[in-house]
């Protein structure tokens, strides 16, 4: 359902709310290694979530990726968007350029459902809730077994 670099940024927040949360800053490596993700393209979707300010970033030797009280309210659609953009939200599944209500494609009604139903799945907790489980042992996910945390 998402892609690669979705799913690879989805983990990255979570590890790095599961860090920031012991008052620790990741590097891209470190990030890459805990998520099983190619160093250089995980380096480049931080990028995109700093840009989308889904994450913060400070540059030196003490620096590193980190989420803080601002981040607090990010959720998976709004990491789903800064990688990916609103596609998977909005249009016609179809790709027809004026379906509407009032002049649906044939899976136009049935899509809406779908959707109202992932909107609210992807917005109910925020990324650092999802962290917080993980560190808690409440929920796994089988990429975030091996990252040191206990679950």
């Amino acid at each position: 359902m998402f892609s690669q670099a979705t799913k690879y940024a989805i983990k990255a927040v979570i590890y790095i709310w599961t860090q920031s949360l012991e008052d620790r800053k990741v590097g891209a490596k470190e990030i890459g290694a805990k998520i099983d993700a190619p160093e250089a393209f995980t380096a480049k979707i931080l990028q995109t979530l700093v840009r989308a300010k889904v994450i913060g970033s400070f540059k030196g030797p003490t620096g590193g990726f980190f989420v803080d009280e601002t981040h607090a309210q990010v959720t998976l659609k709004d990491v789903i968007k800064a990688v990916d953009g609103d596609h998977l939200f909005s249009g016609c599944s179809l790709g027809l350029p004026k379906c509407s209500e009032k002049n649906p494609c044939p899976l136009h009604f049935e899509v809406v459902k779908v959707r109202k139903e992932m909107d609210h799945m992807l917005t109910f907790k925020s990324i650092k809730h999802l962290a917080v489980e993980v560190i808690k042992g409440e929920t796994r996910l089988s990429q975030l077994t091996s990252l040191g945390i206990d679950n």
